[in-house]
């Protein structure tokens, strides 16, 4: 089984406002991408499609499901802790429980992607935590969220990854985000992105082939094989490349187009699936 992630970010912002969505008006777009996509990816039964989107477009996204749709839909991110009977009833302003995405319709969260990681640290930071401890005690906050997730029925696509100035260190660092993140955690409800964070972003480097595939193997050997997605950004120009690992099962898709009108596009989201798959 192939994994194909589509994290939405914050792309539904228009660009009078700085931001790429040039697809449909905001009370509109969650529905679009998934009536532009799902009949689309009935073609492809090898494939799992998960959508992680913004809550506000979760409810509208989930009821453009047709009743067999391939279309899987996910949060991104919840928070540790939630509703219980006898317990919490609701008090979590500004915070997205499990529970609540799941009756959205959700199946699937986005947990430890690198900027939340980068928040937490921010935030740890800020209250003068020694910058490696803060690294740990993020890593035991998203254990937590994975194990809220989970208790509200949802699976969980994990994110690792390592930062410039700590390659030199990245089995020490990969290897503690996967021993805290998963600890006691059912490993039958994950699948892990890699994000080589010190590759991504304008102007960097991508991360090649075998550099990849060490990672991959040594994320498989850790974890006792769970799949592994490549989280720096399946594209069309790396799709053939990432296809050719054998370690590699899926990949976490962002924007479509990096140049002229950026944005995401269903059709392009379509070919870069294509492509992955060799179709």
């Amino acid at each position: 089984m192939k994994h194909i992630f589509l994290n939405l970010k914050r792309f539904d912002i228009s660009p009078e406002h700085g931001g790429v969505n040039r697809l449909a008006p905001m009370r509109d777009w969650g529905r679009t991408i998934v009536e532009q996509t799902q009949e689309q990816l009935r073609a492809f039964p090898e494939a799992e499609f998960v959508m992680y989107m913004p809550e506000a477009h979760l409810i509208a996204a989930a009821a453009a499901r047709t009743a067999d749709s391939p279309v899987k839909l996910g949060s991104q991110g919840v928070y540790r802790a939630d509703t219980a009977k006898g317990g919490n009833f609701g008090a979590f302003t500004t915070n997205r429980t499990g529970n609540a995405v799941r009756e959205m319709g959700c199946e699937s969260t986005l947990i430890g992607h690198c900027e939340e990681r980068n928040d937490k640290r921010g935030i740890l930071g800020e209250a003068g935590v020694d910058p490696a401890e803060a690294a740990s005690a993020t890593n035991r906050i998203l254990n937590a969220e994975i194990k809220a997730a989970q208790e509200a029925g949802l699976s969980v696509l994990y994110c690792i990854g390592e930062k410039s100035e700590e390659q030199e260190a990245w089995q020490e660092v990969l290897g503690e985000q996967l021993e805290i993140g998963l600890e006691g955690v059912d490993m039958s409800r994950v699948v892990i992105a890699y994000e080589p964070v010190w590759s991504i972003g304008p102007g960097k480097t991508p991360a090649d082939k075998p550099y990849i595939e060490k990672i991959a193997r040594f994320v498989k050997e850790r974890t006792g094989g769970l799949p592994v997605v490549y989280g720096g950004g399946l594209k069309k120009d790396n799709a053939q490349m990432l296809a050719s690992i054998a370690e590699i099962d899926g990949g976490l898709i962002a924007l479509t187009r990096f140049t002229g009108e950026i944005g995401f596009y269903p059709d392009e989201y379509i070919e870069i699936i294509r492509t992955y798959l060799g179709k």
